[in-house]
């Protein structure tokens, strides 16, 4: 091998790319990450203090196996790096009865055993002040659910990555692969040309731009988060605050305790429902998008509807029934793909990459992600 031949080069260096270079490395497969922004960075959707993470999953009750995974992982990444990359606060599902939300997340705890507590609102606002929920709406409390930091997690795996002999490449944007004619794969960038058996595809909302399959699959949106401090900061503490997933008449919201930086954070799910290209969006959260998240912090978590201390931009991807898409090419079988993450994804991240290993090196993995092929949009 030169120094532009690889087993496999890894386009995106986020969370999915940072993982899935970490477990190539990890088998002694000579890989390649390239990122074109910084490594982490915050013009994607791998970033923003904390994401949560939680084993209830109202989303369908395929993903438990690889939540439980996931979890095992990231234990592991902060035994082998010394990084705290996982905090379990316990979690919450809420909504009104009957509501998927609450009912889903019961379901997917029921079928596979995890231990769980339902409450009333009443009953969440007395063990949890912090939340003012309607007395009739059921909440599902899950006491290993928590967050996981995404910047940590990221230096943590290219760290590991690079100790087991990967190599990293930041600010090298990609601009074209193709396949040659011995059946391996060529990548073009602004600053060399690569060759590789195998190619994985991580690039987050650039990822529709790099494979026409998915055309229409994974496609960006516009997404706003906001920090507000509490006026009582005791309640909006971890230890004192859950995450938490809220389906009400004005949306679905989520929401974290206090870490790292001031105020509490939430944000809507599509926000706006604003799709957009990621090389030519509103980076610059404006009044508008404030007022949607003070609105329902004033009307739910009203002692944490104080000063705003932070407005952050990111983006979803989404696919079309807004699960995942892991599979590999249709016409490039070498080429392995992880997108649409659709706004669910990051606490994955640990286990996706263990996939896109699979998928990259072997075409295939154990994990059941028979849901998630490219057919099903066929």
């Amino acid at each position: 091998m030169t120094d532009t031949d690889y087993d496999v080069v890894v386009i995106g260096v986020g969370g999915m790319g940072s993982a899935t270079v970490y477990h190539l490395a990890q088998r002694g497969l000579d890989v390649l990450g390239l990122e074109r922004f910084d490594v982490p960075h915050t013009m994607g959707s791998s970033h923003g203090i904390t994401r949560i993470i939680r084993r209830a999953y109202y989303e369908h009750p395929s993903y438990i196996p690889l939540i439980e995974r996931a979890y095992d992982l990231w234990d592991d990444l902060a035994e082998e790096t010394g990084r705290e990359v996982i905090h379990r606060t316990g979690s919450i599902d809420a909504a009104p009865k009957g509501n998927v939300v609450f009912e889903g997340s019961l379901r997917s705890c029921e079928e596979h055993d995890i231990p769980h507590e339902v409450l009333t609102g009443a009953e969440l606002g007395e063990r949890f002040p912090g939340y003012d929920l309607p007395d009739d709406y059921r909440a599902l409390y899950q006491p290993d659910g928590g967050f996981v930091v995404p910047e940590q997690s990221i230096i943590g795996h290219v760290e590991a990555a690079q100790a087991a002999g990967a190599t990293v490449r930041a600010r090298e944007r990609v601009y074209d692969w193709a396949e040659t004619h011995d059946g391996g794969i060529r990548v073009e960038t602004d600053n060399a040309t690569y060759r590789a058996d195998n190619l994985v595809l991580a690039a987050g909302s650039w990822n529709y731009k790099l494979a026409d399959a998915l055309a229409g699959l994974a496609v960006p949106e516009r997404q706003v988060l906001a920090w507000f401090q509490p006026e009582r900061p005791e309640l909006f503490e971890p230890a004192e605050l859950p995450v938490w997933n809220i389906s009400v008449p004005e949306g679905r919201f989520y929401g974290l305790p206090i870490y790292d930086v001031p105020g509490f954070k939430l944000g809507k799910y599509h926000h706006l429902d604003e799709q957009v290209d990621p090389d030519d969006w509103d980076r610059e959260p404006g009044p508008a998008d404030e007022r949607i998240l003070r609105n329902f912090a004033e009307n739910y978590f009203p002692e944490g509807a104080g000063p705003t201390m932070r407005l952050a931009t990111c983006m979803f991807t989404n696919s079309p029934d807004e699960h995942f898409i892991l599979d590999t090419l249709p016409d490039h079988p070498q080429v392995a793909v992880g997108a649409g993450f659709s706004g669910h994804g990051f606490k994955f991240a640990s286990v996706i990459g263990e996939v896109l290993a699979d998928l990259a090196v072997e075409g295939g993995t154990d994990h059941p992600i028979d849901m998630f092929r490219l057919d099903r949009f066929e």
